[in-house]
């Protein structure tokens, strides 16, 4: 581990970051409607206990809130420390991206959150709603942002390369807009994300019941929890099935390293269940399949096949021999910008120039690489697959366990039998990590799938990496790592106080 280098390390520092920002975003997304929910139902009824659980859910949604955006500013801040040459290759498209979050999202939720919390004397009962649903509107505006800027890395739509600046140029905001990669992510991330706040509630609420306390508070927090929780669950579902469609129109790759796919399938092609992928013999050993599945999911038909990773590899060795030619022909528009044959060469060709980017890590200057170089480049394209393979299936394992046991819930809370079951409350305590396990593998999946690429054959990853020493980057590594795990012991301390406290007394603080 201590061989790493500076893109090694800056990839582990922005990766443990990410993970730990995304342990206190989900939970905030997820509580966020819910009080807006709950605060609507007190409202429109005039019950006072409706206020109370909006109060008492608030308190956890903002320690959590809090949690977040200290975790979360650092890591728009490594895009200029770590990721430097990133930052000036895409930072008009990603920049823009996330600027529109800033002024749009993060500034709505940040001003109206001030009146949920100090707002329920001085606001009226609709004028305080209007600023509970602005706080969750704020929050969803903030995850569509940054999902539409990830969905963006993912499928680089509505830019292009320009030859003269040397920076990729946006093309078409509503082409980033309505990528289809960003809006299946958006929804499908949400949604895994109200799962996580629904779980939460009702965990909780399962914990006061088995204590025979808060009765009347844990019933309803549980009930709104219950439907809340399933039609997330099955959207999650949904959406994760659209996911795996546009993975298969612009993620080959991935799609094939997820499956542990080495050969092309034919059609309809059946979905892993089960396996232990072995790359140095190209084959998963003791594999079970599903039959048809991943053909549905993935073409959308019965009779469309599905390419392997050893086709896409010899694909990428095509796309590095193109690329070499646009990178020749860029070479001489630097020397004349008006020469038309470079200028059409480069046209023809641009597409792939990234992909001759990849053979900066093992030959310098890339024109004049050998075949041997060229295929060692083309073998880059394939990620990790045994982590994907066996996280992707643990993700889906969690999420179908998760429908089930909100159905369960839903069913319970219907027939108003939700503390006549004591296995299943303590069913529903245990079960409180789930949702987290399954959205870090979630993002795992989605990121380290990707690889190695910072842009999706646009920018590998090794090339967009500043030219820093490894030291600084060990030393903020080291740092980062310290004062998140200290900021989540305090997040679950102050969690935990204020659950056991309950809503009578915590109310009171």
């Amino acid at each position: 581990m201590f061989d790493l280098d500076v893109v090694q390390l800056s990839r582990l520092q922005f990766g443990l970051t990410a993970m730990y920002h995304f342990l206190f975003v989900p939970l905030t997304l997820g509580l966020s409607l819910l009080l807006a929910i709950m605060e609507s139902v007190y409202v429109m009824t005039g019950r006072v206990i409706w206020k109370q659980m909006t109060k008492f859910w608030g308190i956890l949604f903002g320690i959590n809130f809090a949690m977040g955006v200290a975790t979360g500013i650092t890591l728009e801040f490594q895009f200029g420390t770590n990721w430097a040459y990133y930052s000036h290759y895409v930072g008009d498209i990603f920049g823009s991206l996330l600027a529109i979050e800033g002024m749009m999202a993060f500034f709505l939720e940040a001003t109206f959150i001030g009146l949920f919390f100090f707002g329920w004397d001085k606001l009226s009962k609709v004028g305080h709603l209007v600023a509970t649903w602005m706080v969750a509107i704020g929050s969803n505006f903030s995850a569509l942002w940054i999902l539409i800027a990830n969905g963006w890395m993912q499928n680089p739509v509505g830019s292009a390369f320009n030859p003269d600046t040397m920076r990729m140029e946006l093309t078409s905001f509503y082409e980033i807009f309505f990528n289809p990669v960003a809006q299946s992510k958006v929804i499908h991330t949400v949604s895994a994300c109200y799962i996580t706040g629904a779980v939460f509630v009702l965990s909780v609420s399962a914990y006061y019941l088995l204590k025979k306390r808060h009765i009347e508070f844990a019933k309803r927090s549980m009930t709104v929890a219950a439907s809340f929780g399933l039609a997330a669950a099955l959207s999650v579902v949904v959406l994760g099935d659209e996911s795996g469609y546009t993975a298969s129109q612009n993620q080959k790759m991935k799609l094939a390293a997820i499956e542990a796919m080495w050969e092309r399938e034919p059609a309809p092609a059946g979905f892993s269940v089960f396996g232990f992928p072995d790359i140095s013999q190209h084959k998963t050993h003791y594999e079970v399949k599903v039959p048809w599945v991943l053909g549905i999911i993935a073409t959308r038909s019965l009779d469309q096949e599905i390419p392997g990773i050893m086709e896409l590899v010899k694909d990428a060795e095509v796309r590095i021999q193109s690329g070499l030619i646009a990178y020749q022909a860029l070479k001489d528009l630097r020397l004349d910008k008006n020469n038309p044959q470079a200028r059409q060469l480069f046209n023809e060709h641009s597409k792939d120039l990234g992909y001759a980017l990849l053979l900066k890590r093992f030959h310098e200057p890339i024109i004049g690489a050998s075949m041997d170089q060229i295929k060692q480049a083309a073998t880059s394209t394939v990620p990790n697959v045994s982590p994907l393979f066996w996280s992707f299936r643990i993700m889906v394992g969690i999420g179908l366990f998760l429908i089930a046991f909100f159905a369960v819930a839903f069913y319970l809370s219907a027939k108003r039998r939700l503390d006549a079951h004591p296995l299943f409350l303590k069913m529903a305590v245990v079960i409180l990590p789930l949702p987290w396990i399954a959205i870090e593998l979630g993002w795992f999946v989605a990121e380290h799938g990707r690889q190695p690429w910072a842009i999706e054959g646009i920018l590998p990853t090794f090339c967009a990496a500043s030219a820093l020493d490894v030291g600084p980057v060990w030393f903020t590594l080291t740092g980062f790592v310290i004062f998140y795990t200290t900021l989540a012991v305090v997040d679950v301390f102050l969690m935990k106080k204020y659950i056991k406290l309950g809503p009578d007394k915590a109310l009171l603080k």
